[in-house]
């Protein structure tokens, strides 16, 4: 009994035997301990509102420069400032190995110069139009840019149109028209008095549309023409900024020297000495502001669903909205608060709509029956066949 008892004391696990060889018991698996800012990558919180603060931001300090107490004009000059602190900051992470993507090439930068130039004139307009309207209705405005795309996808590419779509484009119609309405109406209860000052602000604000409509034309130009050219480069995200900011910047030097006024007294007016520090400095960060907001987009692409991206890119402009109200004297009434719930209604359903159309594409089988194709698209296969 006592020699067992002794055995028992000091028995020892050998593992299992493999020929000649003992294998060591394996130790029981252990979870590496999850360290806080690796889940912070993995948290879809966390990149939604880096998403809608660095679209604040953006839109806040570009509202501050162009019209933040002194008559801005050298709105090329600015274009021009944010992208070369785009470049330099891109190709400062690259050498230091942070990010990555393609070296210039002079062919690929031929193939997307086009793009470029449709981007000089998506940004110029941009900066006119918000610098003549409010930033709620800038950004309601702005959603008239889906109908004009989703249309030119129906041209181009042989998209289609849904009934829930085509409701929410009529939202985006009707928010836009009662912003126009709101804005128009606070001019004349604020200025009726004295039609000279009446006359002025209605002429900003029907300059502000103008350059509102052409900046939704040059924006869908710019999307449906860097989807056709990307097919050709096949750029990724910061392929596609580097060669955006670095091909704009001498066009935007051309048309900054040749057609802005560059005389001292006009220098002094666009920076005015009390602020000359603080606009110098938003532009900056404007500038580093490109970089941030499409790393977030792209990170909540990659944290989160298509969903809640598309729902997040619809529910955004309402922080947008209310910063304008916030931050600047734009008019709090009700018709103006009720085009920035319209036109928030309105992306919210275009998201939603959107979501629907691409599940329906996921799920389809076998076609039992032709599928209905735009006249483009249906031109182009009877010429393929002939």
């Amino acid at each position: 009994m006592a020699d067992d008892k002794k055995r028992d004391d000091f028995a020892i696990e050998m593992g299992d035997r493999s020929g000649d060889r003992f294998e060591a018991p394996k130790a029981p698996y252990r979870p590496a301990p999850q360290l806080p800012m690796a889940s912070i990558g993995h948290n879809p919180i966390v990149p939604i509102l880096a998403y809608c603060a660095s679209s604040i931001l953006m839109t806040v300090l570009n509202k501050y420069v162009l019209s933040g107490g002194s008559a801005f004009n050298l709105n090329f000059f600015l274009l021009c400032v944010q992208g070369v602190v785009c470049v330099t900051a891109i190709q400062t992470m690259k050498t230091l190995g942070v990010i990555n993507y393609r070296d210039f090439n002079v062919d690929e930068a031929r193939k997307w110069f086009p793009v470029s130039l449709l981007l000089v004139g998506m940004i110029y307009t941009g900066t006119k139009a918000i610098q003549y309207l409010s930033i709620p209705v800038y950004t309601i405005f702005k959603n008239l840019t889906i109908i004009i795309t989703a249309y030119g996808e129906v041209l181009w590419f042989g998209g289609s149109v849904t009934r829930l779509t085509l409701f929410s484009f009529g939202l985006i119609v009707l928010s836009s028209v009662v912003a126009a309405w709101a804005d128009i109406q606070h001019a004349l209860q604020n200025y009726g008095h004295s039609n000279t000052e009446a006359s002025a602000k209605i002429s900003t604000l029907n300059a502000g549309y103008m350059w509102m409509l052409m900046n939704c034309f040059c924006t869908s130009s710019y999307v449906l023409g860097m989807r056709k050219r990307i097919k050709l480069t096949n750029f990724k995200d910061f392929d596609t900024m580097f060669y955006n900011n670095l091909l704009t910047i001498p066009i935007l030097i051309v048309c900054s020297l040749v057609l802005e006024n560059w005389s001292a007294e006009n220098v002094a007016k666009n920076f005015p000495v009390e602020t000359r520090n603080n606009i110098i400095f938003a532009m900056i960060v404007t500038g580093l502001g490109t970089i941030f907001i499409s790393y977030a987009s792209a990170w909540c692409v990659r944290a989160t669903s298509a969903a809640t991206y598309s729902m997040a890119g619809a529910l955004n402009k309402i922080p947008i909205a209310v910063s304008g109200l916030i931050f600047f004297d734009a008019p709090v009434t009700v018709p103006s608060v009720s085009a920035i719930a319209i036109g928030s209604l309105s992306g919210i359903v275009y998201a939603i709509a959107k979501l629907k159309q691409s599940q329906q594409s996921k799920n389809v089988g076998l076609p039992t029956v032709a599928p209905l194709v735009s006249a483009s698209s249906q031109s182009a296969r009877d010429s393929m066949r002939s």
